[in-house]
């Protein structure tokens, strides 16, 4: 995806507060051999942009003044009620050294699960996106988790997944639980009862 930005001289409270009110969010770009720079960037193509899964899980060509690099979103900060982007941050990318950042789950077939459609139990995901590791040019979008052989009283751990080819989880030696399975308290009398 591609991004425009401008160069941003002033900095501050005061500085930010008449940005926004021009309709722009400051911003700030960090990491790599250069040093930080800040920008502003377009406030309503920025808050429309961030309702994009892909603007969350994807590198980013960021454009200033005829220049594009390549950048991570790192962090924003929203207004409490306004629908207003206050901040924006932005990770420079090495194509040549990997990147740790999250990736959103995506779980698929939980209504044809044996767990849901025999058993009647309830599916509950303990964990919404997973850490991993991986050069930029490998970074997945999202990474999905097939749910259709979920058994009652079961659940899919990290080592169970199928990553894509050149990304590695970061679980620091533990087999995370994504997915777990229950039958309800009401179901499981009634089936004992029958």
């Amino acid at each position: 995806m591609k991004v425009v930005a401008f160069n941003r001289t002033q900095q501050g409270t005061g500085a930010s507060r008449r940005l926004r009110n021009a309709g722009q969010t400051p911003g700030i770009i960090y990491g790599g051999a250069e040093a930080p720079q800040l920008i502003a960037l377009d406030g309503n193509a920025l808050f429309h942009a961030l309702k994009k899964e892909a603007f969350h899980g994807s590198i980013l060509d960021l454009e200033i003044e005829g220049k594009t690099q390549q950048v991570l979103l790192r962090d924003f900060q929203m207004h409490a009620y306004k629908q207003l982007v206050l901040h924006a941050d932005f990770q420079r990318v090495d194509t040549s050294k990997p990147i740790h950042t999250k990736v959103t789950l995506h779980f698929v077939n939980a209504e044809i699960s044996p767990a849901v459609k025999l058993s009647g139990a309830v599916i509950s995901h303990v964990a919404n996106e997973l850490e991993v590791a991986c050069l930029p040019g490998k970074l997945p979008e999202f990474i999905e988790v097939d749910l259709s052989k979920l058994e009652a009283g079961q659940s899919i751990h990290t080592g169970d997944l199928t990553l894509p080819e050149g990304v590695t989880a970061l679980t620091h030696g533990q087999n995370l639980t994504l997915v777990t399975t229950s039958i309800p308290r009401g179901a499981a009398s009634a089936e004992a009862a029958e």
